[in-house]
């Protein structure tokens, strides 16, 4: 499975933004498929992810309400709606696909990591 994020964009403190996420290869819906961050001089970090069946999701703390993940199985597509976007949102958004479902979230269980896109949160 191929995956690729769009979406990004520069955006002022408690703006929205929606990431998208499209698949190709496989259906997506074999897949539990996590979005990831990462920040200047940071490690990457899990934001959000969706299991296989669409039924389980995963937020970190950070994002809890204010992000909301879901999905088009029509699609092959996968989305991350923010919301009351914070200037520490700001990091190169992925996603990416695991074939543990949501039972890790460690980037290294993760697959299929396409070209990140951009967020910028102006305070």
């Amino acid at each position: 499975v191929q995956l690729q994020a769009c979406g990004g964009g520069l955006v002022q403190a408690g703006g929205s933004l929606r990431l998208s996420c499209a698949a190709s290869g496989v259906p997506f819906d074999d897949y539990a498929i996590g979005w990831f961050r990462q920040a200047p001089g940071k490690e990457r970090e899990s934001v959000s992810a969706i299991n296989w069946s669409g039924r389980a999701t995963f937020y970190a703390d950070s994002v809890k309400g204010r992000f909301t993940i879901s999905r088009d199985v029509a699609k092959n597509a996968l989305y991350l709606q923010m919301n009351n976007l914070k200037p520490e949102d700001t990091a190169v958004y992925y996603c990416a696909a695991s074939k543990y479902g949501l039972a890790t979230m460690l980037p290294e269980d993760f697959f299929s990591w396409g070209q990140g896109t951009l967020v910028t949160v102006s305070s």
